[in-house]
Formats: C-alpha cells, structure tokens, sequence
C-alpha cells in the first residue's frame, strides 16, 4: 500500500468494485491506493478548480447541482391557478378557456392548470350549468369540480390568477393567515394576478360574477376570459422559452 498526495483539484480514475468513476480530491488529501494498482493510474491536473456558471465562480461539483436545478426547472409544468369566489363560473370558465388554448397550441404536458374559490361553500359541484352551457356552445369544455384554495396552491402553482379585486384581496389575507402556520415562501403573495391584467381588447379591470344575471353575463366572461387567456399564454411562453422548445 502506497500514499499518493494530489495537488489542486486532481482527478484519480480508479475502478472501485464494479464500476469506474472520478474521484475529486482537494489540496494534498492522502490517498491510499494498493501497489498493484499504482501503474493504472491515471492522473490529469488539467481539471479547473472552478468554473465559471453565470457570472459566478463555482467548484465542478456545485455546477453539476446547479445544471440539475436548471434542467428539473425546464422540464416542470408550468402550472396556473384560476380563483373566484365559489369556483362554480368564472374560475371554472378561466379554466376551460386556458386548457382549450393550450391544447391547440399541442402544450397540453408543458402546464398544470386547476382552479378553486376563496370559500368553500359550493365544494363537491360542478359548474354552474349555465357556464357549462355557455362555453359548450364556443366548443370549450368545463370539467372542473369545485374546492377551496388551500395553502399548498401557493407552493404549488407559478401563477394565481384572481378574477375580481375582492377575490385578489381574499387571497392576500388567507395567504398572510395560513404563512405564521404554514411553511409557505414570504414572496408567494407575488404570484397572485388580476385576471383582467391580460386583456388587450377590453377595458374591464375585472371579471364581472354573473351568477345573479342573465345568459348576456355569462357570454361577457367568456369573452373577457378568452381575451385574457391569449395574452397570458403568449406572455407564459415569452418568459418561458423552454416550453416551447421542449
């Protein structure tokens, strides 16, 4: 048995057991390797200490865990959350709308797309028929059961997309409620976005609940939703290279 030192960052190809692998050794570390094995090996001092990833100057081993960081990001489903208040209109629409876009444009493994109400009171439904109805006959399907948001959808999810200020407001307080009980991220609250912030063809600040109105309320949520939901895919995708590509 004999002692080797190495020098720098060193790399000893050795065969252990059944497999060959590399071994990185750091500033003269003793190595004991058997006699018999010291003609096999094989030493290359050209391997940098660090390298540079990003602006940052990092070990070999930290770049290879920031490459897998990268690669599980890009290969994640970019998920959406939609949010009303009973989840029964609006955010089940939101939806139908999204998901219909996003399966034309052949995205359909690329997200995770889901809605839900900031209280529970209609839990177990499906849509409100005349929402259902109402998007049937643009060939848009609403499958959705409805539940409450729950303190999980703001780890979960990239983007929660509120349909009127009250419900953006609802979700802010239950997000500063469930985060002193929760281990919840201190900027999830960034995620959370007016629906309405996407159109480009309308005016509206809000998605207007159509549940007390007539069959014209639930024609103009769609109509807003369809405005938004094409703005927010266009702008997913711009921000989001990857998903595309992949």
């Amino acid at each position: 048995m004999r002692t080797l030192y190495t020098e720098g960052m060193n790399v000893i190809n050795l065969r252990f057991c059944h497999s060959s692998q590399f071994l990185f050794l750091n500033l003269k570390v003793p190595f004991l390797v058997p006699s018999s094995q010291i003609g096999k090996l094989t030493l290359r001092n050209h391997i940098p200490s660090s390298i540079s990833f990003k602006n940052r100057v990092i070990s070999p081993i930290q770049a290879s865990m920031a490459s897998s960081t990268v690669t599980e990001t890009e290969t994640k489903p970019f998920s959406v959350l939609f949010v009303c208040l009973g989840n029964i209109c609006r955010s089940p629409a939101a939806e139908g709308v999204f998901t219909d876009l996003v399966k034309k444009r052949g995205l359909d493994s690329n997200f995770k797309i889901d809605s839900c109400g900031t209280i529970n009171y209609h839990e177990g439904n499906e849509a409100d028929p005349r929402m259902r109805a109402a998007s049937k006959r643009r060939g848009i399907q609403i499958t959705s059961i409805s539940r409450p948001l729950k303190p999980s959808d703001f780890i979960d999810f990239d983007l929660i997309l509120a349909m009127d200020k009250q419900n953006r407001e609802d979700i802010l307080e239950a997000f500063n409620r469930w985060k002193f009980r929760q281990t919840l991220p201190e900027d999830a609250h960034k995620k959370v976005k007016l629906m309405c912030s996407y159109c480009k063809k309308h005016d509206e600040t809000e998605v207007p609940d159509p549940y007390y109105g007539g069959p014209q309320g639930f024609e103009k949520v769609l109509d807003l939703l369809e405005d938004a939901c094409e703005s927010l895919l266009e702008n997913i995708l711009a921000e989001n290279k990857h998903i595309q590509e992949s």
